[in-house]
């Protein structure tokens, strides 16, 4: 090809590598792909691309086609030298090295022989040499610059080739086209950088949302890290399903951002939920636990009792039945507080019988044993709120789809709100805030219902409950698969996929990672794997 045909091909190639720089999202294969183009632009067999973090060239992508060293980028190689600083141990400017050189001046630096070049130290590249048998011998050094003047890297190229193999330096037409792919890349590389920072940005403002949650409830801060990980967890799983309902799920990694985004803010409307409800550990708990105030009254009737039996009131007999009686009414109402799964009619009959009791207060007035708000709480058949209580904790979801459908999102982001306000929905309908059933739902907002609900029952640090052992916590979603509260294909795929596995092995106490039979779990026995 003659020169002429040669440039206007690599202004064609120049054109078209812009727009797919443009086009690149992901940092590593950006400066990878800056640093081959450049090679092959300029004809070069090797060549560096460093990036300036923290006032030094980090390095980032090598390549050497003749002694076949690939490094950084999107290797999975590690480059293992340090980074060139820019100022020397006294505080003077590095501008021995070519590549700290070039990043001060803001200048392209072309030398056509590194063993005969003066006023650059190239002390380390001739012992590279020596120990490879290679020759260093041209080198093209080009600062790319942002948009206001920064040098925000240096791009370096060694031993231009010509057609049959032979090193030469670099000529004025190669600088000026890996000048213009410098200068181009450079905006690509800048836009990424920026993004990035938006992103970090983004990501340390909802972890501040976060925080100050936790602050406020040491018990709902893991929860709002675990659910985004078990969430990627099970989507990741359904992204590789290739037959069944699920076939066609697939995302993109702007779709995983996306879904990682919402699981992070799933609950950010708790941040208007009052503490005293979301800590609520047992029934009767206020800013403080009220069976203390119910144990005081029953040492008032074990008093009473026994200044009935010292009056002759009351025989032995009669006295010993009736602390027995009473003991065993405290140790039920005691247990009652603490709150569970499932409390039957019988217990619920026998609460309301001791309720009615009569007793004296300290001015001798004869009272029911509760007052209408301790039995109405103590009555509660599952966990310790009431309804009134409930409907506050379930206030916050209603919470996050407001705070969330305020926000300006990009469209990239558009369906955060609608994947994180959905996670209280049920299959059915009979979810809420909205009734939404498993058809007008995404399957994302069906994965984060099922993360959510399963994080909430192994979670060992919640005040009003243990963390479920491993086998029950598969029960109680199996059961909810059956019934159409949680999807019973994504349950399908949690299981055989054995993802309530390795998130346990992450995150469950050694004491919870109890024998899970496959066939005991309602719903699912295995036989659709």
């Amino acid at each position: 090809m003659s020169p002429a045909l040669d440039i206007l091909a690599r202004l064609d190639k120049l054109n078209a590598i812009g727009r797919a720089l443009s086009a690149e999202t992901d940092l590593p294969r950006l400066l990878e792909a800056i640093l081959l183009a450049a090679k092959d632009f300029a004809h070069a067999d090797g060549g560096t691309l460093y990036r300036m973090v923290n006032g030094a060239l980090q390095f980032e992508a090598l390549r050497n086609d003749s002694l076949g060293f690939a490094m950084g980028g999107t290797t999975g190689t590690a480059i293992p030298f340090p980074p060139i600083p820019l100022q020397l141990a006294d505080g003077r400017p590095n501008q021995h090295m070519v590549v700290a050189h070039a990043a001060l001046s803001g200048q392209t630096v072309n030398i056509a022989d590194a063993y005969s070049a003066e006023g650059f130290d190239f002390s380390g590249t001739r012992a590279f040499d020596a120990r490879t048998g290679y020759r260093s011998q041209s080198f093209l050094t080009v600062p790319m610059k942002s948009h206001d003047g920064s040098i925000i890297g240096v791009l370096q190229l060694i031993n231009a080739q010509d057609e049959t193999g032979q090193i030469r330096s670099f000529t004025p037409e190669d600088q000026q086209l890996v000048e213009s792919l410098a200068s181009q890349a450079a905006i690509a590389l800048n836009n990424r950088l920026l993004i990035q920072q938006l992103e970090q940005l983004f990501e340390a403002l909802i972890n501040l949302i976060n925080a100050a949650i936790d602050e406020k409830s040491p018990y709902t801060g893991g929860h709002c890290e675990r659910v985004p990980l078990l969430t990627m967890m099970l989507a990741d799983a359904a992204h590789q399903v290739n037959s069944g309902p699920l076939a066609d799920f697939r995302m993109s990694e702007q779709d995983r951002y996306e879904l990682k985004i919402a699981g992070l803010l799933h609950d950010c409307g708790k941040i208007t939920t009052p503490v005293h409800v979301v800590d609520k550990a047992t029934k009767l708990e206020t800013i403080f636990d009220r069976i203390a105030l119910v144990d005081t009254r029953f040492e008032v009737l074990f008093r009473d009792a026994e200044i009935a039996r010292l009056k002759g009131e009351m025989d032995e007999a009669a006295y010993t039945a009736r602390i027995h009686q009473l003991e065993n009414d405290r140790e039920l109402l005691r247990a009652t507080n603490i709150g569970g799964e499932y409390m039957d009619e019988a217990h619920l009959r026998a609460v309301e019988t001791i309720a009615a009791m009569p007793w004296r207060d300290h001015d001798g007035k004869e009272q029911t044993f509760l007052s209408s708000d301790e039995l109405t709480n103590l009555s509660v058949r599952r966990g310790t709120l009431n309804e009134a209580e409930r409907n506050i904790i379930n206030h916050h979801i209603v919470m996050t789809i407001r705070l969330l459908e305020a926000l300006p999102w990009p469209a990239h982001l558009a369906r955060v709100p609608e994947y994180a306000g959905g996670h209280h929905e049920r299959m059915d309908g009979r979810g809420y805030p909205r009734g939404l059933t498993r058809e007008q739902m995404s399957v994302q907002a069906r994965i984060m219902g099922i993360a959510d609900i399963f994080e909430a029952l192994t979670a060992r640090d919640r005040p009003y409950k243990p963390g479920k052992p491993l086998s029950e916590s598969l029960t109680i979603l199996g059961r909810m698969a059956r019934d159409q509260h949680i999807d019973n294909d994504l349950f399908d795929v949690f299981m055989r996929e054995r993802v309530y596995l390795r998130y346990a092995e992450q995150f469950l106490e050694p004491s919870q990672l109890d024998h899970v039979d496959p066939a005991s779990i309602p719903g699912w026995s295995g036989s659709r794997c």
